[in-house]
């Protein structure tokens, strides 16, 4: 139990952080919201990074990958700090000096804004149907291995598996939609 309310507490100050840093940004703006305001420091923008890179899916399936299989798959890992690097050093400034801030608005800017639709969509499924389900599901596991959930709640591990599902995606939907890319980010240092 005492695992619980650490874990709570923790998330609960997490929050109270990200709210006090980002109440001065204005969230009425696109800018404000998606971009932080262009405020975000670069030791912000490096620990969001990090924590982005090391998700559930990560932490979870690479190291269980690695030990049925071997250190092998740790490459990833090693080639996206490389992948970052070059991003940080020869891509974003360029995006910096023309005003871009997504890659649909880069390749709407080269190319044409129906290219910019489709890949705006193609990203989106993506992560609605690839990418999101994992993070849920093996953060799901990670919490319910944790904290023991179906044994505290009396109730089976596949419905202690949904409830938990269900319960990071709408903490996690409700902190990001009021909170914009500011929160995330130094919600992210913090975590990392």
């Amino acid at each position: 139990m005492i695992q619980i309310i650490s874990f709570l507490g923790f998330t609960a100050l997490v929050a109270i952080i990200a709210y006090v840093a980002t109440r001065s940004t204005d969230e009425t703006s696109s800018d404000g919201y998606f971009l932080g305001g262009r405020s975000l420091t670069a030791v912000v923008i490096a620990g969001s990074l990090l924590l982005t890179n090391l998700s559930t899916e990560q932490i979870v399936g690479l190291n269980g990958q690695a030990y049925g299989e071997g250190i092998l798959v740790m490459t990833w890992e090693t080639l996206a700090a490389v992948a970052i690097v070059i991003t940080a050093l020869f891509l974003l400034p360029r995006y910096l000096k023309g005003g871009i801030t997504t890659v649909p608005q880069f390749l709407e800017k080269r190319y044409d804004a129906q290219t910019k639709r489709i890949t705006s969509l193609l990203f989106l499924a993506g992560y609605v149907i690839i990418f999101l389900p994992i993070v849920l599901y093996s953060g799901a596991l990670a919490i319910n291995g944790m904290f023991g959930i179906p044994a505290l709640l009396g109730i089976p591990k596949e419905t202690a598996l949904w409830i938990t599902v269900w319960g990071i995606g709408i903490v996690g939907s409700i902190y990001a939609i009021f909170g914009g890319l500011k929160a995330v980010a130094v919600s992210d240092l913090i975590n990392a």
